[in-house]
């Protein structure tokens, strides 16, 4: 399973890729449910309790974790973050699906704070309960500087996901809706980071 946002010109869909068992064919299907709404929603890699699990930005401005039994249809779920700090008081939203490590999930986020700026932070979540935070960063990883401030939209650093390489966070990011660069992270100093915030 994959998800993306389908935009038609007007509107936004929450969508499901879904790959057959041989790997050979994909489907594409609009996701339903009171939850499947607006941008960013994005799956955890695996079942937690016999469910899919959703992180989603229903309200345009909070994250929730989304739960169903049915990848298509998405009608549970509760709060999980808002907007706490300086550089995510507009929006908080996820950049993707989240990471599994020994500590907790680790989920990138995005936050757009004062003059639109789009930053990258991280949260931290429970591994049996990812609606519970562990932590989370006071002040964003990544902030668009210099000439990365200047392009298509500027002012934005942002993510579609990371991966984890040999104990270090990857994230491919784009400056300004102009070019992508990569950042890395090693994972325990950021994972002890989050367990502090």
């Amino acid at each position: 399973y994959g998800t993306y946002t389908a935009y038609n010109g007007f509107v936004t869909f929450p969508t499901l890729l879904e790959g057959s068992e041989d790997y050979r064919t994909i489907e594409i299907h609009t996701m339903y449910g009171r939850y499947a709404k607006n941008k960013g929603m994005a799956l955890f890699p695996r079942k937690i309790d016999g469910k899919y699990v959703m992180s989603g930005r229903l309200d345009g401005e909070n994250l929730y974790v989304l739960e169903s039994d049915n990848p298509r249809f998405w009608d549970e779920g509760k709060l999980a973050h808002s907007p706490q700090y300086w550089w995510e008081m507009v929006i908080i939203g996820n950049c993707g699906s989240p990471i599994e490590t020994d500590e907790g999930w680790l989920l990138l986020t995005h936050g757009v704070g004062p003059m639109r700026q789009y930053c990258i932070g991280a949260a931290l979540l429970d591994l049996d309960d990812p609606s519970r935070l562990i932590g989370r960063t006071r002040e964003p990883l990544i902030v668009p500087i210099g000439v990365e401030r200047i392009g298509y939209v500027p002012n934005v650093a942002y993510t579609c996901g990371a991966m984890l390489h040999n104990d270090v966070v990857v994230i491919p990011y784009a400056m300004s809706d102009m070019v992508t660069t990569f950042a890395t992270a090693p994972l325990s100093p950021l994972v002890e980071l989050l367990k502090k915030g």
